[in-house]
């Protein structure tokens, strides 16, 4: 039996050719390739400046450090998230708060993080980090206008949505990382995401400065820019101004994700008509608890709709080689951030009731049109 997993990358002999030709060349880290696929990844979403880094986890963990997120400080984000979302305040010793998720869009609730701002004293809040859950992409525009009234800063979490975008209050399109809005934008190239590096991350911002700053961190704290150096003893010399990481990405991962990044629109568009196939076939469905509106901007990383009986669906797709996933598990409900918060089950009812049913049907590029009816019939079967 054929498995079907909910993601899938996709390698070419493109794909293949590129990360040789890095392997036969002379530099297999801090080379050309680096900077190639900053510049080609900048140009995909509309941003001035790109930072690669070794994974989605560590580009949130940079952003938390240079946008001066302090120890004691909170943050702001969703429950409905990955755990990295959450762990880069940790890292840097702020706590995390969670606001309820619109249960339509499954996104961050801003009318509930408007409530946790206004009634704290200004300046408790360092950050909100809104997340583009499954694809679907946060209204930046209203988040910086928050942000800036209660003087926070505003990372978006755009690991699921590369290609992504809202329409703002003006009716422009306003492109996910574009760094319009956010003071910065983290993206994630993991086997299942849109652009597959194997592993790898990616920071975009409109501030030059921000940009700087980021590029040093990654790389020990050591200045990239020799005039911004105390000394200078020659062509050798290096200086380490601040603590640092090593969060570089490799030529190798660059050249996969430059390669996988020509193909970028190719790929959505196949996303998007997979969607609507879904969609068509699940839509006034009595399975069907809630399903989500179809969006023109929605980046479809995931396909996620809340279903009666989940757990015993996902069984049974499980039986017939189709694995299906749920996303996620409410952070807020994790025993470490139970512990360390004093949450507990009731405290955020619209993401507990969406975890409830919640499950992200297979949706990749690969993913064949007889595979996914295979899918929707056995879905179908399950209910009779």
């Amino acid at each position: 039996m054929k498995k079907i997993p909910y993601g899938r990358h996709t390698i070419t002999e493109q794909d293949i050719e590129a990360v040789v030709h890095v392997l036969r060349s002379d530099t297999l880290t801090q080379g050309p390739c680096i900077a190639a696929f900053e510049a080609a990844f900048a140009d995909y979403v509309g941003a001035p400046y790109a930072v690669a880094v070794t994974n989605g986890t560590a580009a949130l963990h940079l952003c938390a450090l240079a946008l001066g997120v302090q120890p004691g400080q909170k943050v702001i984000t969703t429950p409905i998230t990955f755990a990295a979302t959450a762990n880069c305040a940790r890292f840097v010793g702020a706590e995390v708060v969670f606001a309820d998720i619109d249960p339509e869009t499954y996104l961050l609730d801003i009318t509930q993080v408007e409530t946790l701002l206004a009634t704290a004293p200004k300046g408790t809040y360092a950050a909100i980090i809104p997340v583009d859950f499954a694809g679907r992409a946060v209204d930046l525009e209203a988040y910086r206008q928050l942000a800036d009234a209660y003087g926070c800063r505003l990372i978006e979490d755009a690991c699921h949505a590369p290609g992504g975008f809202f329409t703002d209050a003006a009716g422009q399109r306003q492109g996910c990382g574009n760094g319009q809005f956010a003071d910065a934008s983290v993206f994630s190239f993991h086997p299942v995401k849109h652009i597959a590096a194997g592993e790898g991350g990616m920071i975009t911002t409109a501030s030059r400065a921000l940009y700087e700053h980021l590029r040093n961190l990654r790389t020990h704290g050591i200045q990239q820019i020799p005039e911004k150096r105390e000394q200078n003893h020659g062509v050798w010399y290096y200086e380490m101004q601040m603590l640092g990481y090593n969060y570089r990405m490799t030529d190798i991962q660059a050249a996969l994700g430059t390669s996988q990044l020509t193909r970028a629109g190719q790929g959505l568009q196949r996303r998007h008509a997979l969607a609507r196939t879904y969609q068509e076939a699940l839509a006034g469905q009595a399975f069907i608890t809630h399903l989500p509106s179809y969006s023109e901007g929605h980046a479809y990383h995931l396909f996620v709709a809340e279903f009666k009986n989940r757990d015993g669906l996902i069984m049974h797709l499980r039986e017939k080689g189709i694995f299906a996933q749920v996303h996620y598990i409410p952070l807020h409900l994790m025993p470490y951030f139970r512990d360390q918060g004093g949450w507990k089950a009731g405290d955020l009812p619209c993401a507990e009731a969406y975890y409830r049913g919640c499950l992200s049907l297979p949706l990749y590029p690969a993913l064949s049109d007889t595979e996914q009816q295979y899918v929707i019939k056995s879905v179908f079967d399950f209910y009779g």
